[in-house]
């Protein structure tokens, strides 16, 4: 009996040390003009230029729903132009992210996406992503060069 003991312990230990963990990747950041359409995955360090409140609407009626009420909260969305020494670009900030929304502020973007809203590119932050406050920045946000203004058009290529 001793000897089954002992090595379902040793196969309970081995299988422990089989199931690690990856290590996790530094994320790398990259600078505004670097961005593209359709790509994801970005990681930015940008200055707010300033941010205009787009929507501010309330939450329907709950007793008219059929759903289980649950806290209902109002619905923000803001556009901000957002930038670094290289560039800038639009960036659709919504419900909690409104509130860090400051001009001038200094913000850390984690894997946000290019969205085409009519043509041309938004940074935009989705459930998968982060915005937080970051060290304010010392660098000068470059207008002139704003990813926003320039417009693509979808070209189908036949082979």
């Amino acid at each position: 009996m001793a000897t089954r003991s002992g090595n379902r312990q040793q196969a309970n230990s081995g299988g422990a040390n089989t199931a690690a963990k990856p290590a996790m990747r530094k994320p790398v950041f990259i600078k505004v003009d670097q961005l593209k359409p359709g790509t994801t995955g970005h990681n930015l360090t940008v200055k707010i230029v300033n941010a205009n409140t787009v929507l501010s609407k309330k939450p329907r009626n709950p007793s008219s729903l059929r759903v289980p009420a649950r806290p209902q909260q109002n619905t923000r969305i803001a556009e901000c132009l957002v930038g670094d020494e290289t560039g800038s670009i639009l960036l659709t900030a919504r419900n909690d992210q409104v509130d860090l929304m400051k001009p001038d502020a200094t913000i850390i973007i984690r894997n946000a996406k290019i969205d085409m809203f009519k043509g041309s590119m938004r940074l935009n932050v989705d459930k998968w992503g982060r915005i937080e406050a970051g060290e304010p920045a010392t660098f000068v946000v470059n207008e002139e060069n704003n990813l926003s203004l320039v417009e693509y058009e979808l070209v189908n290529v036949e082979e």
